[in-house]
């Protein structure tokens, strides 16, 4: 299964405006397992949900922003407009393939993003695909 930013692009989301690709990953399995349970129900995961394992290379271009970089309002839900300048700038800029973020969910966490349009970006590697593997007590 390829990695694509194309379903961020459908809905946008906290880090991109509808339209602009992006991949949102976790820094570890435990910070995807909170991601995933602050968006869904059991009712609501889709089936077909799967955890990847991704292999990104210790000399890739990246950027890490640390939490008081960001705006006062950044944790807020739903999400207010000036996050999503800052992703849609790490995608335009194609500066970098990679930005650090901190998590809403997991203080002290870092997802991830990934621009699928940087030059670097095939040096990325699925390494693993799982079924997801939801443990039913977090997701009730």
């Amino acid at each position: 299964m390829p990695l694509s930013g194309k379903g961020a692009a459908i809905k946008g989301g906290r880090w991109n405006s509808i339209g602009v690709e992006m991949i949102y990953t976790a820094a570890n399995r435990s910070l995807a397992m909170a991601e995933v349970a602050v968006h869904f129900t059991l009712a609501t995961v889709p089936e077909d949900y799967v955890m990847m394992t991704i292999q990104i290379p210790d000399n890739i271009s990246a950027h890490k922003i640390s939490e008081r970089e960001l705006p006062a309002n950044w944790k807020q839900f739903p999400h207010p407009p000036t996050t999503q300048k800052i992703g849609d700038s790490f995608i335009l800029s194609n500066q970098h393939c990679i930005l650090w973020i901190p998590s809403v969910v997991t203080q002290g966490d870092y997802n991830i993003l990934i621009n699928p349009a940087h030059r670097e970006f095939a040096k990325i590697k699925v390494i693993q695909t799982e079924p997801f593997p939801f443990d039913h007590r977090i997701l009730k």
